[in-house]
């Protein structure tokens, strides 16, 4: 069976750069504005090993070694900020940082009060497959509610939906059935939205209310498939 040139790129993550239609990721921007909308604020980063600028530096890493904020916790989906646990995942403690990792796949799967004491702001920024059923939309939702009830601000980078945002197909589950990590809300299989797009419907039309800022990509366009954006897949 011959399989489509992005479908082969999307399991092996080889896209081969496109110089020409450059999209720079909403963590992009926030370097390129010196960390600005987080600038002396206490952070927490809901992250894994996706959460990567365009010239593969770690979101992790850019967060905790500029003086522009203070990075006090990660947060980690299913699979773990590495992307390899395929079972619940325990809280921990990065080796790198010394940080502590609370897990959003374990015992819980929504950031306590206690896990937000001290916070000013919650970021996530993890990549994106386009997908209802896909878990890490279902985290970053339940962890809007979060920071709604810590009352601090709840912040999106935004990424590219990697299968376009123009088509919308596939079966819109009963709201009954929703509430779980693979069907948060009753949303089409293919959304069609970026996860920035995805916090401000949750946000408004399902009445999180939480106070939500998206920083928004450059470059991105609807029509565009993940080979055309000239980044780097990361297998997940």
């Amino acid at each position: 069976m011959k399989l489509l040139p992005f479908a082969v790129a999307l399991i092996t993550g080889f896209f081969p750069t496109n110089a020409s239609a450059q999209v720079h990721l909403g963590v992009d921007v926030l370097v390129k504005t010196n960390f600005r909308s987080i600038h002396g604020k206490k952070v927490g980063l809901i992250t894994n090993h996706t959460g990567r600028v365009s010239d593969g530096r770690s979101t992790i890493d850019l967060l905790h070694e500029t003086d522009q904020c203070e990075l006090i916790a990660l947060f980690c989906p299913e699979h773990g900020i590495r992307g390899i646990e395929d079972t619940n995942v325990d809280s921990s403690h990065d080796e790198k940082t010394g940080l502590p990792i609370y897990s959003l796949y374990g015992k819980t799967r929504k950031p306590t009060l206690e896990m937000l004491e001290g916070f000013e702001v919650l970021v996530f920024d993890i990549q994106d497959i386009g997908t209802r059923f896909y878990t890490y939309i279902g985290t970053m939702a339940l962890a809007m509610e979060a920071a709604k009830e810590a009352k601090i601000e709840f912040m999106v980078l935004d990424r590219p939906n990697p299968i376009g945002g123009v088509r919308v197909e596939g079966a819109v589950p009963p709201k009954k059935q929703c509430g779980g990590l693979t069907s948060i809300y009753p949303i089409p299989t293919r959304h069609g939205m970026t996860v920035g797009e995805l916090a401000q419907l949750f946000n408004d039309e399902y009445e999180i209310g939480c106070n939500l800022n998206v920083v928004p990509m450059k470059g991105w366009k609807r029509s565009m498939y993940f080979d055309k954006t000239g980044l780097t897949w990361i297998p997940t």
